[in-house]
């Protein structure tokens, strides 16, 4: 036997184990055990579904979800938390963290929502209409400014005040009700839901059925209403971007958009 095809006889199992570690690094790349998807709190049970049916088609792959307000996972990932996949309730912070250079690629509207006013069904302040929220008293709640829903609220409040109807100072009184300022969309809710609040402005999805039995909707004018529009992502240092895009391709397919409109958000095809 010459040297040369001796050496060769070594080097093939060489060549085939570096092809196996390769073709097993790609697969590790896809069917990372875990996907860490930052998402708006908004959006808890529509993405437990969507998570659900990922974890499904995808053997083997964790989701976790870490829900909060838009501007606290930005505030997280600016920090130097990890994640795969960020998806949120407004435009403005996922620009915040396209700005830090922590985007993969253009963010993608998926979905879109509107507000209303949600009232206990006990409703103690007898709000029947939205004009009273500005009545004296009433004790209401809602986000934050810099949360998503805090700003669209504001933004109502603004609108309604230019609308035939309302009082040119609305915004002004019922600003001067606000009990409290929460971080995000589920405490507002939570508040109202418990009687701690007569009134707060929410997302139309935040009311579920299983809520419905606690609280009641005040519908918004369209003329008056906002519509928020949720961004998602994969994001620049994620551990495991070829399953962080299957997720995101998941929640913008025909399936992912029935789980969200079912959920009561709007798909984006739905809103020019």
């Amino acid at each position: 036997m010459t040297s040369r095809r001796f050496a060769g006889l070594l080097a093939a199992p060489a060549i085939l184990l570096s092809l196996a570690l390769v073709g097993k690094a790609a697969e590790a790349g896809r069917s990372s055990s875990t996907l860490r998807v930052f998402a708006a709190s908004s959006l808890a049970n529509a993405f437990g579904d969507i998570t659900r049916e990922f974890e499904r088609t995808h053997p083997g792959v964790s989701v976790q979800i870490n829900l909060a307000g838009s501007h606290q996972l930005a505030t997280q990932l600016e920090h130097g938390a990890t994640g795969d996949v960020l998806a949120s309730a407004d435009q403005r912070w996922m620009e915040h963290v396209r700005s830090l250079t922590l985007l993969a690629g253009d963010p993608v509207p998926f979905a879109r929502n509107r507000l209303v006013v949600s009232v206990p069904r006990t409703n103690p302040a007898r709000i029947e209409r939205l004009q009273d929220l500005a009545r004296r008293g009433v004790k209401v709640v809602m986000g934050a400014q810099a949360v998503p829903v805090g700003a669209y609220s504001r933004e109502v409040l603004e609108k309604l005040g230019r609308t035939r109807g309302f009082p040119p100072d609305f915004a002004r009184r019922v600003l001067a009700n606000v009990v409290s300022e929460e971080e995000n969309v589920k405490s507002v809710i939570g508040k109202v839901q418990l009687g701690e609040a007569d009134a707060g402005f929410v997302y139309r999805s935040d009311v579920t059925p299983a809520l419905a039995r606690f609280v009641r909707v005040l519908e918004i004018p369209d003329s008056a209403n906002v519509i928020a529009t949720y961004p998602i992502a994969v994001l620049e240092n994620a551990p495991a971007p070829v399953v962080a895009r299957e997720f995101v391709a998941l929640v913008l397919s025909p399936e992912g958009q029935a789980i969200l409109r079912r959920h009561g958000l709007i798909p984006a095809a739905d809103v020019p």
